[in-house]
């Protein structure tokens, strides 16, 4: 072995009740390492879990009080120590004695009179084979971070570019961006709640709701398709400007499949948002659009999206309308339990209620966000 900086030495502990013992030990290792001894177990305990715990451990077994086997076993039982290499170093010769010591997981066994080439080598080879396993673990660690540093870039990626799109569908549209942030909140409110339904539990998992989340601002992302003239209308629509209306669900559903065409792979959260862009229009009992689907047929993410839809349309202000008061807006989604929505989630959405009006007030439109979306309406309506 080369001879190295004292600061670049590996730390050998060298724990023994016998000085002679130690002096020994020292001597032979001392030019290639830095030697640090200990005269009992206790000693070697504080030493191993210091700030600075030392790269390999040679041992006694027979020492006062705390002998060398239950040094071991502490050292094992702890994360901080548990990987250092322990060699025992004894007069105890019985291969029993052996047994157990490799048994508390020592890396080796050596007994006394200690022959310095055979220790030189063992000592030489455990701490090249500590330092292989470091590096393993820190290029695992490494990785393990890097992985998780870009899954969370790739997640900001998604997150950012469908509130982009959201946005975009919005300028034309009398909501504020406000509107998406409440929904967004409101469906993932709903579904953590709804988890705890027997009928939901199997379907709502944590990455379920977490998709609906993540979807849910796109759910009418198909309204950039539809006509200024019909989308903006302050008044009621003509049957034939509503057929037109109802079309943003088939857009939006196709714009998002398109995407995920060019993408080429499967991705949940657009497999999600497709089905809120969708359906989220349909009712319960099969009268809404775009297929007239009703009950379970409805996909679940567009049935919770539909009660956050509405309440939030009910208790929004907007340039041709008041808003209406959460306690309002909360009978109109009971009164549309059993026929709008689905009965159980209209009772989760009830049960949450106080949490649903926190959201509300903590994302409410203030009236320079009114005027701004009065002003944005007036630009594209000329």
């Amino acid at each position: 072995m080369t001879h190295l900086d004292a600061e670049e030495k590996p730390t050998i502990l060298v724990v023994d009740d016998t000085p002679d013992n130690l002096t020994l030990v020292s001597n032979l290792l001392k030019t290639n390492y830095r030697v640090r001894v200990a005269i009992n177990g206790e000693k070697a305990l504080k030493i191993a879990f210091s700030e600075t715990p030392p790269d390999l451990i040679l041992l006694d077994v027979m020492m006062p009080g705390m002998d060398g086997y239950e040094v071991c076993q502490q050292l094992r039982n702890n994360h901080l120590t548990a990987h250092i290499p322990i060699i025992f170093l004894t007069a105890k010769s019985e291969a029993e004695d052996e047994r157990k010591g490799l048994s508390l997981g020592a890396s080796d066994y050596i007994t006394k009179p200690i022959s310095p080439p055979i220790l030189e080598a063992r000592v030489k080879t455990h701490l090249v084979a500590k330092a292989y396993a470091d590096f393993l673990t820190d290029k695992t660690a490494y990785l393990e971070k890097e992985v998780a540093r870009r899954v969370q870039e790739i997640s900001a990626i998604q997150d950012v570019t469908i509130q982009t799109l959201a946005s975009l569908a919005e300028t034309r549209d009398s909501d504020t961006g406000n509107h998406i942030r409440r929904t967004q909140h409101y469906v993932k409110a709903l579904a953590t709640r709804l988890k705890s339904y027997g009928r939901f539990s199997a379907v709502l998992t944590p990455g379920m709701i977490d998709s609906i989340y993540k979807s849910a601002p796109l759910h009418d992302i198909g309204k950039v398709g539809i006509p200024d003239r019909i989308l903006l209308k302050p008044s009621r629509f003509e049957p034939a400007e509503f057929e037109i209306m109802k079309t943003h669900t088939t857009l939006g559903r196709d714009a998002i499949q398109a995407a995920e065409n060019t993408l080429g792979l499967k991705v949940e959260f657009l497999s999600i948002a497709k089905e809120i862009a969708y359906s989220h229009q349909e009712k319960w009992d099969g009268t809404g659009y775009p297929e007239g689907l009703a009950g379970d047929a409805i996909p679940v993410s567009a049935r919770i999206m539909a009660v956050a839809d509405v309440y939030d349309a009910l208790i929004s202000q907007r340039v041709y309308k008041q808003g209406m008061s959460h306690e309002n807006a909360l009978a109109i989604i009971r009164q549309g339990r059993g026929t709008h929505f689905d009965p159980d989630m209209v009772d989760a959405f009830v049960e949450i209620q106080i949490e649903i009006r926190d959201i509300a007030s903590r994302y409410r439109d203030t009236d320079v966000d009114i005027e701004a979306k009065s002003k944005q309406l007036e630009v594209l309506t000329g």
